[in-house]
Protein backbone atom coordinates (compact mmCIF):
# COMPACT_ATOMS: atom_id res chain seq x y z
CA UNK A 1 0.00 0.00 0.00
CA UNK A 2 1.23 3.48 -0.84
CA UNK A 3 1.02 6.06 1.91
CA UNK A 4 2.79 7.78 4.74
CA UNK A 5 4.44 5.59 7.35
CA UNK A 6 4.46 6.20 11.09
CA UNK A 7 7.98 6.62 12.41
CA UNK A 8 9.85 8.04 15.38
CA UNK A 9 12.83 8.75 13.13
CA UNK A 10 14.04 12.22 14.25
CA UNK A 11 16.07 12.89 11.08
CA UNK A 12 15.01 14.89 8.05
CA UNK A 13 13.09 12.52 5.80
CA UNK A 14 14.81 13.55 2.57
CA UNK A 15 17.70 12.22 0.53
CA UNK A 16 19.91 15.28 0.08
CA UNK A 17 20.65 15.60 3.81
CA UNK A 18 22.06 12.08 3.86
CA UNK A 19 24.20 11.93 0.72
CA UNK A 20 27.35 11.38 2.78
CA UNK A 21 25.92 8.30 4.50
CA UNK A 22 24.56 6.94 1.23
CA UNK A 23 28.04 7.19 -0.32
CA UNK A 24 29.50 5.33 2.66
CA UNK A 25 26.85 2.62 2.27
CA UNK A 26 27.67 2.40 -1.45
CA UNK A 27 31.30 1.66 -0.63
CA UNK A 28 30.33 -0.85 2.07
CA UNK A 29 28.24 -2.83 -0.43
CA UNK A 30 30.81 -2.87 -3.25
CA UNK A 31 31.86 -6.48 -2.47
CA UNK A 32 28.37 -7.74 -3.35
CA UNK A 33 29.61 -7.19 -6.90
CA UNK A 34 31.62 -10.38 -6.25
CA UNK A 35 28.58 -12.55 -5.68
CA UNK A 36 26.88 -11.54 -8.92
CA UNK A 37 30.19 -11.81 -10.75
CA UNK A 38 30.75 -15.35 -9.55
CA UNK A 39 27.26 -16.52 -10.46
CA UNK A 40 27.62 -15.18 -13.99
CA UNK A 41 31.23 -16.26 -14.55
CA UNK A 42 30.92 -19.82 -13.31
CA UNK A 43 27.66 -20.26 -15.18
CA UNK A 44 29.60 -19.37 -18.33
CA UNK A 45 32.71 -21.42 -17.54
CA UNK A 46 30.85 -24.73 -17.73
CA UNK A 47 29.98 -23.89 -21.35
CA UNK A 48 33.51 -22.79 -22.40
CA UNK A 49 35.69 -25.23 -24.38
CA UNK A 50 38.78 -23.60 -22.83
CA UNK A 51 37.52 -24.49 -19.35
CA UNK A 52 36.07 -27.88 -20.30
CA UNK A 53 39.33 -28.98 -21.89
CA UNK A 54 40.94 -28.69 -18.44
CA UNK A 55 38.11 -29.85 -16.16
CA UNK A 56 35.66 -31.60 -18.50
CA UNK A 57 35.65 -34.22 -21.27
CA UNK A 58 34.71 -34.57 -24.95
CA UNK A 59 31.43 -36.43 -25.44
CA UNK A 60 31.22 -38.49 -28.66
CA UNK A 61 27.46 -38.81 -28.19
CA UNK A 62 26.87 -35.06 -27.89
CA UNK A 63 29.75 -34.28 -30.30
CA UNK A 64 30.96 -31.45 -28.08
CA UNK A 65 32.74 -30.76 -24.83
CA UNK A 66 30.73 -31.55 -21.70
CA UNK A 67 31.29 -31.69 -17.96
CA UNK A 68 30.56 -34.48 -15.54
CA UNK A 69 27.49 -33.62 -13.43
CA UNK A 70 29.40 -34.34 -10.21
CA UNK A 71 32.21 -31.94 -11.15
CA UNK A 72 29.60 -29.39 -12.21
CA UNK A 73 27.85 -29.76 -8.87
CA UNK A 74 31.01 -29.42 -6.80
CA UNK A 75 32.32 -26.37 -8.65
CA UNK A 76 29.02 -24.60 -8.12
CA UNK A 77 28.09 -25.88 -4.69
CA UNK A 78 31.42 -25.77 -2.84
CA UNK A 79 31.32 -21.99 -2.88
CA UNK A 80 27.84 -22.15 -1.39
CA UNK A 81 29.07 -24.51 1.33
CA UNK A 82 31.80 -21.98 2.10
CA UNK A 83 29.27 -19.20 2.45
CA UNK A 84 27.23 -21.42 4.76
CA UNK A 85 30.17 -22.07 7.08
CA UNK A 86 31.37 -18.46 7.13
CA UNK A 87 27.89 -17.09 7.77
CA UNK A 88 27.58 -19.20 10.93
CA UNK A 89 30.79 -17.61 12.19
CA UNK A 90 29.59 -14.04 11.64
CA UNK A 91 28.05 -13.68 15.09
CA UNK A 92 31.05 -14.76 17.21
CA UNK A 93 33.57 -12.95 14.99
CA UNK A 94 31.53 -9.76 14.80
CA UNK A 95 30.89 -9.67 18.53
CA UNK A 96 34.61 -9.44 19.17
CA UNK A 97 36.04 -7.64 16.13
CA UNK A 98 33.20 -5.66 14.52
CA UNK A 99 31.80 -5.26 11.02
CA UNK A 100 34.78 -3.63 9.29
CA UNK A 101 37.22 -6.34 10.38
CA UNK A 102 34.95 -8.94 8.78
CA UNK A 103 35.07 -7.14 5.44
CA UNK A 104 38.86 -6.86 5.52
CA UNK A 105 39.25 -10.55 6.38
CA UNK A 106 36.97 -11.46 3.48
CA UNK A 107 39.20 -9.45 1.11
CA UNK A 108 42.28 -11.43 2.15
CA UNK A 109 40.51 -14.76 1.62
CA UNK A 110 39.22 -13.58 -1.75
CA UNK A 111 42.75 -12.78 -2.92
CA UNK A 112 44.04 -16.22 -1.87
CA UNK A 113 41.19 -18.11 -3.57
CA UNK A 114 41.42 -16.12 -6.79
CA UNK A 115 45.19 -16.61 -7.04
CA UNK A 116 44.77 -20.38 -6.68
CA UNK A 117 42.03 -20.56 -9.34
CA UNK A 118 44.14 -18.55 -11.76
CA UNK A 119 47.23 -20.70 -11.37
CA UNK A 120 45.99 -24.28 -10.93
CA UNK A 121 44.92 -27.01 -13.35
CA UNK A 122 44.23 -29.46 -10.52
CA UNK A 123 40.59 -30.20 -9.89
CA UNK A 124 41.32 -30.72 -6.19
CA UNK A 125 42.95 -27.30 -5.88
CA UNK A 126 40.03 -25.78 -7.77
CA UNK A 127 37.60 -27.33 -5.29
CA UNK A 128 39.62 -25.95 -2.34
CA UNK A 129 39.74 -22.49 -3.91
CA UNK A 130 35.99 -22.51 -4.50
CA UNK A 131 35.44 -23.37 -0.82
CA UNK A 132 37.72 -20.54 0.33
CA UNK A 133 36.06 -18.15 -2.10
CA UNK A 134 32.71 -19.14 -0.62
CA UNK A 135 33.91 -18.24 2.87
CA UNK A 136 35.03 -14.88 1.51
CA UNK A 137 31.77 -14.19 -0.32
CA UNK A 138 29.70 -15.22 2.71
CA UNK A 139 31.46 -12.65 4.86
CA UNK A 140 31.28 -9.99 2.16
CA UNK A 141 27.52 -10.39 1.95
CA UNK A 142 26.76 -10.60 5.65
CA UNK A 143 29.16 -7.97 6.99
CA UNK A 144 28.33 -5.44 4.28
CA UNK A 145 24.62 -5.82 5.01
CA UNK A 146 25.11 -5.64 8.77
CA UNK A 147 27.10 -2.45 8.29
CA UNK A 148 24.49 -0.68 6.17
CA UNK A 149 21.61 -1.90 8.36
CA UNK A 150 23.21 -0.17 11.32
CA UNK A 151 24.32 3.10 9.72
CA UNK A 152 21.63 4.02 7.17
CA UNK A 153 18.77 6.37 8.21
CA UNK A 154 15.53 4.44 8.69
CA UNK A 155 13.72 6.04 5.76
CA UNK A 156 16.60 5.29 3.36
CA UNK A 157 17.37 1.65 4.23
CA UNK A 158 15.23 0.55 1.31
CA UNK A 159 17.25 2.73 -1.07
CA UNK A 160 20.50 1.42 0.39
CA UNK A 161 19.46 -2.19 -0.17
CA UNK A 162 18.39 -1.40 -3.71
CA UNK A 163 21.92 -0.07 -4.23
CA UNK A 164 23.24 -3.28 -2.64
CA UNK A 165 21.26 -5.37 -5.13
CA UNK A 166 22.29 -3.14 -8.05
CA UNK A 167 25.95 -3.86 -7.23
CA UNK A 168 25.19 -7.57 -7.35
CA UNK A 169 23.35 -7.16 -10.66
CA UNK A 170 26.17 -5.09 -12.14
CA UNK A 171 28.53 -7.91 -11.18
CA UNK A 172 26.30 -10.35 -13.06
CA UNK A 173 26.22 -8.11 -16.15
CA UNK A 174 30.00 -7.67 -16.09
CA UNK A 175 30.56 -11.39 -15.59
CA UNK A 176 28.23 -12.41 -18.41
CA UNK A 177 29.73 -9.78 -20.72
CA UNK A 178 33.33 -10.80 -20.05
CA UNK A 179 32.42 -14.46 -20.52
CA UNK A 180 30.84 -13.54 -23.85
CA UNK A 181 34.05 -11.83 -24.91
CA UNK A 182 36.36 -14.69 -23.94
CA UNK A 183 34.31 -17.87 -24.36
CA UNK A 184 35.61 -18.54 -27.89
CA UNK A 185 39.27 -18.52 -26.79
CA UNK A 186 40.61 -22.05 -27.13
CA UNK A 187 42.87 -21.90 -24.09
CA UNK A 188 42.86 -21.37 -20.34
CA UNK A 189 42.74 -17.63 -20.95
CA UNK A 190 39.02 -18.08 -21.69
CA UNK A 191 38.35 -18.33 -17.94
CA UNK A 192 41.53 -16.80 -16.50
CA UNK A 193 40.78 -13.34 -17.87
CA UNK A 194 37.32 -13.22 -16.23
CA UNK A 195 38.73 -14.59 -12.96
CA UNK A 196 41.24 -11.74 -12.71
CA UNK A 197 38.35 -9.31 -12.19
CA UNK A 198 37.80 -10.90 -8.75
CA UNK A 199 40.66 -8.81 -7.38
CA UNK A 200 39.15 -5.42 -8.25
CA UNK A 201 36.11 -4.76 -6.04
CA UNK A 202 37.49 -6.03 -2.69
CA UNK A 203 40.71 -4.06 -3.15
CA UNK A 204 38.84 -0.81 -3.78
CA UNK A 205 36.51 -1.35 -0.84
CA UNK A 206 39.26 -2.38 1.60
CA UNK A 207 41.17 0.84 0.98
CA UNK A 208 38.14 3.14 1.25
CA UNK A 209 36.79 1.49 4.43
CA UNK A 210 39.89 2.72 6.27
CA UNK A 211 38.32 6.19 6.25
CA UNK A 212 34.86 5.14 7.51
CA UNK A 213 33.75 4.51 11.12
CA UNK A 214 32.56 1.32 12.77
CA UNK A 215 28.78 1.21 13.17
CA UNK A 216 27.40 3.20 16.13
CA UNK A 217 25.05 0.39 17.17
CA UNK A 218 27.87 -2.17 17.37
CA UNK A 219 29.94 0.31 19.41
CA UNK A 220 26.97 0.95 21.69
CA UNK A 221 26.55 -2.80 22.31
CA UNK A 222 30.24 -2.92 23.24
CA UNK A 223 29.63 -0.19 25.83
CA UNK A 224 31.70 2.37 23.90
CA UNK A 225 29.11 5.14 24.02
CA UNK A 226 31.47 8.03 23.32
CA UNK A 227 32.89 6.25 20.27
CA UNK A 228 29.34 5.49 19.16
CA UNK A 229 28.49 9.19 19.24
CA UNK A 230 31.62 10.05 17.26
CA UNK A 231 30.74 7.36 14.73
CA UNK A 232 27.21 8.72 14.31
CA UNK A 233 28.58 12.23 13.77
CA UNK A 234 30.92 10.98 11.04
CA UNK A 235 28.05 9.19 9.32
CA UNK A 236 25.63 12.11 9.35
CA UNK A 237 25.73 15.44 7.55
CA UNK A 238 28.24 17.83 9.14
CA UNK A 239 25.52 20.50 9.14
CA UNK A 240 22.92 18.29 10.84
CA UNK A 241 20.72 19.91 13.47
CA UNK A 242 22.21 18.96 16.85
CA UNK A 243 18.75 18.09 18.20
CA UNK A 244 18.28 15.57 15.41
CA UNK A 245 21.64 13.95 16.08
CA UNK A 246 21.13 13.79 19.84
CA UNK A 247 17.60 12.46 19.44
CA UNK A 248 18.79 9.63 17.17
CA UNK A 249 21.72 8.90 19.49
CA UNK A 250 19.43 8.77 22.52
CA UNK A 251 17.11 6.32 20.78
CA UNK A 252 20.04 4.04 20.00
CA UNK A 253 21.56 4.39 23.47
CA UNK A 254 18.34 3.88 25.43
CA UNK A 255 17.10 0.95 23.36
CA UNK A 256 20.50 -0.77 23.35
CA UNK A 257 20.82 -0.46 27.13
CA UNK A 258 17.41 -2.07 27.50
CA UNK A 259 18.41 -4.91 25.18
CA UNK A 260 21.63 -5.52 27.09
CA UNK A 261 19.76 -5.61 30.40
CA UNK A 262 17.47 -8.32 29.02
CA UNK A 263 20.38 -10.43 27.72
CA UNK A 264 23.71 -10.05 29.48
CA UNK A 265 25.54 -12.04 26.81
CA UNK A 266 24.86 -12.68 23.14
CA UNK A 267 24.66 -16.45 22.76
CA UNK A 268 23.16 -18.61 20.01
CA UNK A 269 20.69 -20.16 22.44
CA UNK A 270 19.35 -16.75 23.51
CA UNK A 271 18.12 -16.08 19.98
CA UNK A 272 15.41 -18.67 20.61
CA UNK A 273 14.17 -17.39 23.96
CA UNK A 274 11.21 -15.12 24.68
CA UNK A 275 10.36 -12.55 22.02
CA UNK A 276 13.67 -13.24 20.27
CA UNK A 277 12.32 -16.57 19.03
CA UNK A 278 9.73 -14.92 16.79
CA UNK A 279 12.30 -12.46 15.47
CA UNK A 280 14.82 -15.19 14.67
CA UNK A 281 12.28 -17.38 12.88
CA UNK A 282 10.99 -14.47 10.78
CA UNK A 283 14.51 -13.39 9.86
CA UNK A 284 15.58 -16.88 8.82
CA UNK A 285 12.40 -17.46 6.83
CA UNK A 286 12.37 -14.20 4.89
CA UNK A 287 16.05 -14.40 3.95
CA UNK A 288 15.52 -17.98 2.78
CA UNK A 289 13.03 -16.62 0.22
CA UNK A 290 16.10 -16.26 -2.03
CA UNK A 291 16.72 -19.98 -2.04
CA UNK A 292 13.07 -21.04 -2.00
CA UNK A 293 11.94 -19.18 -5.12
CA UNK A 294 14.29 -20.97 -7.56
CA UNK A 295 16.74 -18.14 -8.08
CA UNK A 296 19.77 -20.30 -7.26
CA UNK A 297 19.45 -22.60 -10.24
CA UNK A 298 18.29 -19.88 -12.63
CA UNK A 299 21.14 -17.53 -11.72
CA UNK A 300 24.06 -19.91 -11.82
CA UNK A 301 22.93 -22.15 -14.68
CA UNK A 302 21.41 -19.53 -17.02
CA UNK A 303 23.93 -19.99 -19.84
CA UNK A 304 24.12 -23.76 -19.47
CA UNK A 305 20.35 -24.13 -19.21
CA UNK A 306 19.76 -22.04 -22.32
CA UNK A 307 22.33 -24.14 -24.14
CA UNK A 308 20.75 -27.51 -23.26
CA UNK A 309 17.31 -26.04 -24.04
CA UNK A 310 18.49 -25.56 -27.62
CA UNK A 311 18.55 -21.76 -27.50
CA UNK A 312 20.94 -20.26 -30.03
CA UNK A 313 23.62 -17.87 -28.76
CA UNK A 314 23.15 -18.71 -25.05
CA UNK A 315 26.01 -16.41 -24.01
CA UNK A 316 24.39 -13.43 -25.72
CA UNK A 317 21.02 -14.16 -24.16
CA UNK A 318 22.58 -14.57 -20.72
CA UNK A 319 23.83 -10.99 -20.96
CA UNK A 320 20.32 -9.84 -21.82
CA UNK A 321 18.91 -11.74 -18.85
CA UNK A 322 21.36 -10.18 -16.40
CA UNK A 323 20.73 -6.73 -17.84
CA UNK A 324 17.03 -7.15 -17.15
CA UNK A 325 17.95 -8.07 -13.59
CA UNK A 326 19.76 -4.75 -13.24
CA UNK A 327 16.76 -3.00 -14.76
CA UNK A 328 14.53 -4.67 -12.17
CA UNK A 329 16.44 -3.28 -9.21
CA UNK A 330 16.68 0.17 -10.79
CA UNK A 331 12.90 0.17 -11.21
CA UNK A 332 12.46 -0.88 -7.58
CA UNK A 333 14.43 2.17 -6.43
CA UNK A 334 11.63 4.38 -7.75
CA UNK A 335 8.96 2.86 -5.48
CA UNK A 336 10.68 1.33 -2.45
CA UNK A 337 10.30 4.48 -0.33
CA UNK A 338 6.57 4.66 -1.02
CA UNK A 339 5.30 1.07 -1.19
CA UNK A 340 4.94 -1.24 1.81
CA UNK A 341 7.53 -3.98 1.96
CA UNK A 342 4.94 -6.71 2.45
CA UNK A 343 3.35 -5.78 -0.87
CA UNK A 344 6.70 -5.76 -2.66
CA UNK A 345 7.45 -9.23 -1.33
CA UNK A 346 4.00 -10.59 -2.15
CA UNK A 347 3.97 -9.35 -5.75
CA UNK A 348 7.57 -10.48 -6.21
CA UNK A 349 7.07 -14.11 -5.21
CA UNK A 350 3.81 -14.40 -7.17
CA UNK A 351 5.52 -13.09 -10.30
CA UNK A 352 8.47 -15.47 -9.82
CA UNK A 353 6.09 -18.40 -9.43
CA UNK A 354 4.30 -17.59 -12.69
CA UNK A 355 7.63 -17.20 -14.48
CA UNK A 356 8.60 -20.71 -13.38
CA UNK A 357 5.23 -22.23 -14.28
CA UNK A 358 4.74 -20.95 -17.85
CA UNK A 359 8.01 -22.36 -19.31
CA UNK A 360 7.34 -25.68 -17.55
CA UNK A 361 3.91 -25.96 -19.16
CA UNK A 362 5.25 -24.92 -22.57
CA UNK A 363 8.07 -27.45 -22.44
CA UNK A 364 5.63 -30.18 -21.42
CA UNK A 365 3.46 -29.42 -24.46
CA UNK A 366 6.18 -28.67 -27.04
CA UNK A 367 9.59 -29.88 -25.86
CA UNK A 368 12.73 -29.06 -27.86
CA UNK A 369 10.95 -26.66 -30.22
CA UNK A 370 11.86 -23.12 -31.27
CA UNK A 371 8.67 -21.84 -29.65
CA UNK A 372 9.53 -23.50 -26.33
CA UNK A 373 13.04 -22.06 -26.53
CA UNK A 374 11.71 -18.54 -27.02
CA UNK A 375 9.31 -18.97 -24.10
CA UNK A 376 12.18 -20.15 -21.91
CA UNK A 377 14.24 -17.08 -22.79
CA UNK A 378 11.32 -14.71 -22.25
CA UNK A 379 10.27 -16.06 -18.86
CA UNK A 380 13.77 -16.53 -17.49
CA UNK A 381 14.24 -12.86 -18.34
CA UNK A 382 10.98 -11.90 -16.61
CA UNK A 383 11.85 -14.10 -13.64
CA UNK A 384 15.20 -12.36 -13.24
CA UNK A 385 13.54 -8.93 -13.49
CA UNK A 386 10.90 -9.85 -10.88
CA UNK A 387 13.30 -11.59 -8.54
CA UNK A 388 15.88 -8.81 -8.51
CA UNK A 389 13.16 -6.17 -8.09
CA UNK A 390 12.08 -7.65 -4.74
CA UNK A 391 15.14 -9.64 -3.58
CA UNK A 392 17.01 -6.85 -1.75
CA UNK A 393 14.05 -6.27 0.55
CA UNK A 394 14.16 -9.86 1.80
CA UNK A 395 17.70 -9.13 3.01
CA UNK A 396 16.46 -5.82 4.38
CA UNK A 397 13.63 -7.34 6.41
CA UNK A 398 15.86 -10.14 7.64
CA UNK A 399 18.28 -7.64 9.16
CA UNK A 400 15.61 -5.34 10.57
CA UNK A 401 13.84 -7.96 12.69
CA UNK A 402 16.67 -8.89 15.16
CA UNK A 403 17.73 -6.50 17.92
CA UNK A 404 21.12 -4.76 18.03
CA UNK A 405 22.71 -7.33 20.32
CA UNK A 406 21.69 -10.39 18.30
CA UNK A 407 21.67 -8.97 14.78
CA UNK A 408 24.97 -10.53 13.72
CA UNK A 409 24.06 -13.93 15.20
CA UNK A 410 20.57 -14.04 13.71
CA UNK A 411 21.54 -12.56 10.37
CA UNK A 412 24.51 -14.91 10.11
CA UNK A 413 22.32 -17.93 10.85
CA UNK A 414 19.64 -16.76 8.38
CA UNK A 415 22.24 -16.20 5.69
CA UNK A 416 23.73 -19.63 6.35
CA UNK A 417 20.31 -21.28 6.02
CA UNK A 418 19.74 -19.40 2.77
CA UNK A 419 23.05 -20.59 1.37
CA UNK A 420 22.27 -24.11 2.49
CA UNK A 421 19.10 -23.83 0.42
CA UNK A 422 21.11 -22.38 -2.46
CA UNK A 423 23.53 -25.27 -2.20
CA UNK A 424 20.64 -27.72 -2.37
CA UNK A 425 19.32 -25.93 -5.45
CA UNK A 426 22.66 -25.75 -7.27
CA UNK A 427 23.66 -29.29 -6.26
CA UNK A 428 20.44 -30.94 -7.42
CA UNK A 429 19.73 -28.81 -10.51
CA UNK A 430 22.15 -30.71 -12.79
CA UNK A 431 20.28 -33.95 -12.06
CA UNK A 432 17.12 -32.33 -13.43
CA UNK A 433 18.43 -30.25 -16.36
CA UNK A 434 21.56 -32.11 -17.57
CA UNK A 435 20.75 -34.32 -20.60
CA UNK A 436 23.00 -36.99 -19.10
CA UNK A 437 20.64 -37.24 -16.11
CA UNK A 438 16.84 -36.67 -15.99
CA UNK A 439 16.85 -34.03 -18.73
CA UNK A 440 13.73 -32.25 -17.45
CA UNK A 441 14.90 -28.90 -18.80
CA UNK A 442 12.20 -26.23 -18.24
CA UNK A 443 9.84 -28.72 -16.55
CA UNK A 444 11.99 -28.24 -13.47
CA UNK A 445 9.95 -25.04 -12.97
CA UNK A 446 6.95 -27.00 -11.64
CA UNK A 447 8.79 -27.58 -8.37
CA UNK A 448 9.65 -23.91 -7.96
CA UNK A 449 6.15 -22.71 -8.79
CA UNK A 450 4.89 -24.62 -5.76
CA UNK A 451 7.56 -23.20 -3.47
CA UNK A 452 6.74 -19.63 -4.56
CA UNK A 453 3.08 -20.13 -3.68
CA UNK A 454 4.15 -21.19 -0.16
CA UNK A 455 6.19 -17.99 0.11
CA UNK A 456 3.18 -15.91 -0.90
CA UNK A 457 1.04 -17.47 1.83
CA UNK A 458 3.76 -16.93 4.43
CA UNK A 459 4.14 -13.27 3.41
CA UNK A 460 0.42 -12.60 3.68
CA UNK A 461 -0.02 -14.05 7.15
CA UNK A 462 3.27 -13.57 9.00
CA UNK A 463 5.54 -10.79 7.69
CA UNK A 464 5.36 -7.54 9.73
CA UNK A 465 5.52 -4.18 7.92
CA UNK A 466 8.62 -2.15 8.89
CA UNK A 467 8.87 0.58 6.24
CA UNK A 468 10.49 3.78 7.59
CA UNK A 469 10.74 2.36 11.11
CA UNK A 470 13.97 2.79 13.09
CA UNK A 471 15.60 -0.40 14.34
CA UNK A 472 14.71 0.72 17.86
CA UNK A 473 11.02 1.06 16.96
CA UNK A 474 11.04 -2.43 15.49
CA UNK A 475 12.56 -3.73 18.72
CA UNK A 476 9.81 -2.07 20.77
CA UNK A 477 7.04 -3.57 18.62
CA UNK A 478 8.43 -7.07 18.96
CA UNK A 479 8.84 -6.63 22.70
CA UNK A 480 5.19 -5.52 22.90
CA UNK A 481 4.22 -8.63 20.87
CA UNK A 482 2.40 -6.57 18.24
CA UNK A 483 0.65 -8.82 15.64
CA UNK A 484 2.15 -8.73 12.14
CA UNK A 485 -0.89 -7.01 10.62
CA UNK A 486 -0.76 -4.16 13.19
CA UNK A 487 2.91 -3.19 12.83
CA UNK A 488 2.11 -0.50 10.28
CA UNK A 489 -0.30 1.45 12.49
CA UNK A 490 1.43 0.97 15.86
CA UNK A 491 2.85 4.08 17.58
CA UNK A 492 6.09 3.42 19.45
CA UNK A 493 5.64 5.69 22.45
CA UNK A 494 8.69 4.33 24.28
CA UNK A 495 11.16 5.00 21.47
CA UNK A 496 9.66 8.39 20.69
CA UNK A 497 9.99 9.25 24.37
CA UNK A 498 13.72 8.49 24.24
CA UNK A 499 14.15 10.87 21.32
CA UNK A 500 11.97 13.53 22.95
CA UNK A 501 14.07 13.45 26.14
CA UNK A 502 16.72 15.40 24.24
CA UNK A 503 14.46 18.44 24.00
CA UNK A 504 12.49 17.84 27.18
CA UNK A 505 14.17 20.64 29.14
CA UNK A 506 13.19 23.25 26.55
CA UNK A 507 9.36 23.48 26.21
CA UNK A 508 9.52 25.42 22.93
CA UNK A 509 11.92 22.93 21.36
CA UNK A 510 9.89 20.02 22.69
CA UNK A 511 6.69 21.38 21.13
CA UNK A 512 8.51 21.99 17.84
CA UNK A 513 9.90 18.46 17.92
CA UNK A 514 6.49 16.86 18.46
CA UNK A 515 4.91 19.00 15.75
CA UNK A 516 7.55 17.76 13.34
CA UNK A 517 7.05 14.15 14.42
CA UNK A 518 3.27 14.38 14.14
CA UNK A 519 3.60 15.76 10.62
CA UNK A 520 5.26 12.49 9.58
CA UNK A 521 2.25 10.38 10.56
CA UNK A 522 -0.94 10.01 8.49
CA UNK A 523 -3.28 12.97 9.01
CA UNK A 524 -6.13 10.77 10.16
CA UNK A 525 -4.09 8.83 12.72
CA UNK A 526 -4.85 8.91 16.42
CA UNK A 527 -3.17 11.55 18.54
CA UNK A 528 0.23 10.62 19.91
CA UNK A 529 0.37 9.73 23.59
Amino acid sequence: MVGAAISANPLKLDVRSHIKCLLICFVATIPTFQYGLDYALVGGFISMPGFLQVYGYYSPELKKWNIDPTVQQLISSLMTIGTFVSSLLVGPFSSKFGRKAGLWTASILNAVATAVMLGTTSIGALYAARLILGISVGWFLTFSQLYVHEVAPAHLRGIVFAVYQSQLSIGSVVGASVDFGTHTLDSRRAYQIPLAIFFAAPTIQSILMIFFPETPRWLMVQGKEEMAENSLRRLRNSKINELELQAELNEIRGSTREQLEQNKKALFIDMWRGTNRRRTILSVCVICFHAANGSSWVNIYTTYFLQVAGVKNPFGYSIMVTCFGLLGVLVSITFVRYVDRRNIMLVGVLACGICQLVPAITWSVSPNTDVAGRVVVAFITLFTFSYVAYAPYAWLLGGEYPNNQFRAYVFGLATAMNFLGNWLGTFTAPYFINPASLGWSAKYGYIWFGSNMVLAIFTWFFLPETRDRTLEEIHEMFEEKVPARKFKSYICVGVEGLAAEVVGKDPDKARAYHVEMDSKAPADHVERV
